[in-house]
């Protein structure tokens, strides 16, 4: 059962709405986002590129940057190290065009998630030895590669990193030693002694901050001359898309990234993002955080997980429209395919857990070792939404077993794998979502180390709905729904604002949808003024409520011929639906009780 809960953060909403021309509702909504100074509030509202952070606060930044021109001028060969995920590949592809427009002799290698598996090794480093090259430079990647770079160091080889995962540590009695790689440059907002005033970014952002400063100082401009330049402006697009592939908060920076690259995304300079677009019937003009999160960054992710993500890295590349429709039809075919996949290991993962008597764990630990190991994230994220538990996935891989996390907002997963590190080969992430390699031996002893060392709470697993405002729907407006596009960007740190409705009277429904899975609703409030309500999520489970609340006659009453018998409570948001030329008023249902 969700824990519903009102907002009661307190602010003089009438003052603010009349100081910034919105609605108190507004006002109050955006109080409840804990945006409280009046450069936050306007920036929040009005906030564009011109206030974004200068790259010269990363700590490292001018020492890196420094470093690559000694390089280029030098003609020294660059080889830039990614990642095989969204953020990795949008990350390579920002270093390399920045790098060719200083005229850098530039290569890049992307690890190949079953052969290498995630960030530096020995074997990607031997490559790029024998390959001529002198100076490494990490994205994504390399803030817990030590050895690796020491490694590299003793074959004469330069090594700088940019990253943006926490920084590994030693716990002793409970004081950290931070364990920093010995790289010339470590450009990192997690390090504890980096200034940067808002560390939430992702790999691409700190890549895209790099470029900028190294294209201001190679052409002697300002690195605000650089942003707005054609290229500052297409890489911006890439970190948006970074920002929202890699769930980042949708805060400070991040939220003007994002705003900013979703517009310049309308009309993108990239030729493959637009075929993207094309194979993957969206509409440039309405692109959002979902399309990139549940439409466009899939196909990236699906190639670095069933075969190399340099597919992705060359349809950003492509110079001609053929070729990347060409990789795009690709892309997508893969993850097609990617999708059938996992709901096979989704359905395996559930047989085991309520077959194996799991459920009684307060962390889940699924060894699954058939399955293909470059789906153990996303399945165990549809695990962790089922059962609302942290949810690791485990499958064999070439050398033991390896995995992937999800996690709860109350069990910070990098932390407690740190308490049982002694049973992995290699291990990283943060504090929602963390990979994994260990000996097959060590599969039931890392289960029973985090649920032993586990203090869950039956509360940590409630799932908490909060609500910005008790609104009745009657109050809701077409202005008012036109004014809450100004929280947009929603998603990650910035949700769609949620409003509660008492005894909302359901009137008569439809079932909707190819696979009967959506549901159409006439409502009204105290006032009978009606309304349209959709909800799309368990149809199922609503109707079982329904019928176990009112009766089975009911609620086929409801659907049939129509009723008034039925009196629920939902939280809601308004939107506005178009049809047809006509557009009308409809309520989204989110929980109802």
């Amino acid at each position: 059962m969700a824990n519903w809960k009102v907002a009661a953060k307190r602010a003089d909403f009438n003052a603010i709405a009349q100081k910034y021309k919105i609605t108190p509702v507004l006002a109050r909504v955006i109080r409840n986002r804990d945006i409280i100074e009046d450069d936050d509030i306007d920036k929040f509202l009005h906030g564009s590129i011109e206030d974004l952070y200068s790259p010269f606060l990363l700590k490292d930044m001018e020492k890196a940057v420094g470093m690559l021109l000694s390089k280029i001028e030098e003609k020294k060969q660059i080889r830039i190290i990614g990642d095989y995920d969204i953020d990795g590949i949008c990350s390579t592809y920002i270093l390399y065009r920045g790098l060719c427009a200083c005229g850098a002799k530039v290569d890049t290698a992307i690890p190949h998630r079953m052969h290498d598996g995630y960030g530096l090794n020995e074997h990607l480093i031997d490559m790029a030895h024998e390959a001529g090259t002198d100076t490494v430079l990490t994205c994504d990647n390399g803030i817990a590669a030590y050895s690796q770079i020491a490694y590299a160091n003793s074959l004469g080889m330069t090594v700088i990193v940019t990253d943006h995962h926490e920084v590994p540590y030693e716990d002793t009695d409970g004081v950290r030693a931070y364990k920093i790689p010995p790289a010339v440059a470590v450009v990192d907002p997690k390090q504890e002694d980096c200034t940067y005033p808002f560390p939430e970014i992702c790999g691409a952002v700190v890549a895209y901050k790099l470029v900028l400063m190294l294209l201001a100082k190679h052409l002697n401009k300002n690195w605000q001359e650089i942003m707005k330049s054609d290229l500052g402006l297409e890489l911006l697009e890439f970190a948006a898309f970074a920002t929202i592939g890699d769930v980042m908060e949708l805060k400070d920076e991040n939220r003007i990234i994002v705003k900013c690259g979703l517009t310049l995304m309308k009309n993108t300079r990239n030729i493959g993002l637009r075929a993207l677009m094309d194979v993957t019937e969206i509409q440039p003009e309405h692109i959002k955080p979902y399309t990139i999160g549940f439409v466009l960054g899939p196909c990236l992710n699906a190639t670095g997980r069933l075969d190399t993500a340099a597919n992705a890295l060359a349809l950003f590349q492509a110079k001609d429209t053929e070729s990347a429709v060409m990789l795009a039809g690709d892309l997508k075919a893969m993850n097609d395919n990617r999708k059938e996949l996992t709901q096979k290991g989704v359905e395996e993962a559930v047989n085991l857990i309520e077959k194996d008597g799991l459920l009684e764990d307060r962390v889940l630990v699924v060894y699954l070792p058939e399955v293909h190991e470059s789906l153990a994230g996303i399945i165990a994220g549809r695990i962790r939404e089922k059962y609302g538990k942290p949810t690791f996935v485990l499958t064999n891989a070439e050398d033991g077993v390896k995995g992937s996390g999800r996690s709860i907002e109350a069990f910070h997963m990098y932390d407690e794998m740190t308490k049982c590190k002694e049973l992995f080969t290699k291990y990283g992430g943060h504090k929602l979502a963390a990979g994994l390699s260990l000996p097959k031996e060590n599969v039931e002893l890392f289960r029973k180390a985090l649920n032993n060392n586990c203090n869950l709470t039956e509360e940590d697993f409630e799932e908490k709905v909060l609500i910005d405002v008790p609104m009745p729907m009657d109050y809701v407006s077409f202005d008012l729904v036109k004014e809450l596009e100004l929280l947009e960007p929603f998603g990650n740190g910035n949700p769609k604002p949620q409003f509660a409705h008492k005894n909302v009277k359901l009137l008569s429904g439809r079932i909707l949808g190819a696979h009967k899975n959506v549901g159409k609703y006439v409502v009204a409030g105290e006032s009978e003024k009606r309304f349209d309500m959709m909800y799309f999520g368990d149809l199922e489970a609503f109707n079982a409520f329904l019928c176990n609340r009112f009766g089975n006659d009911k609620v086929k009453q409801l659907y049939e011929s129509g009723t008034d018998g039925i009196e629920i409570s939902v939280v809601y948001y308004p939107d506005i639906n178009e049809f047809r030329g006509n557009t009308s008023l409809q309520m989204i249902m989110k929980y109802y009780q």
